[in-house]
């Protein structure tokens, strides 16, 4: 089974606006891919949804709530401070290094794509995700 962490932007992509990053949750809906989050992702999609995205508390939980159904939460041990111009796009590689997740899929081309590669995970976009799992 392949596993995955994504970033909240890919996760806000699929709630929002579809396209491949609703293809990946999809997947990991039907149990075609293991979906990997973390307290502090899940606290970053909340905030991002209610203050970017002006969502209603209610949404929020409905949104947390569905990916609750199918994602595993793990709660990373090693903390990493990798990435000094956004601290929290580190939670997204400590879940991964903890989840020894197969993908970090992401829509970051800032930050986490640049890098290509964390600890021998490679960082892709939903669109090579996708191309990689055909």
């Amino acid at each position: 089974m392949i596993s995955v962490v994504c970033d909240t932007n890919v996760l806000i992509s699929a709630l929002i606006y579809g396209g491949n990053p609703e293809r990946i949750i999809l997947a990991a809906r039907k149990g075609e891919v293991t979906l990997f989050m973390s307290p502090a992702i899940l606290m970053e999609l909340s905030r991002t949804l209610h203050v970017k995205f002006g969502w209603q508390e209610y949404q929020v939980r409905e949104a947390i709530s569905y990916f609750g159904k199918f994602c595993t939460v793990i709660k990373p041990i090693k903390r990493i401070a990798r990435i000094q111009t956004d601290p929290s796009d580190n939670r997204v590689l400590e879940c991964a290094l903890e989840a020894k997740a197969n993908y970090i899929i992401s829509g970051d081309k800032r930050h986490l794509l640049p890098i290509k590669k964390f600890r021998d995970i490679p960082i892709v976009s939903p669109a090579s995700f996708l191309a990689n799992l055909i």
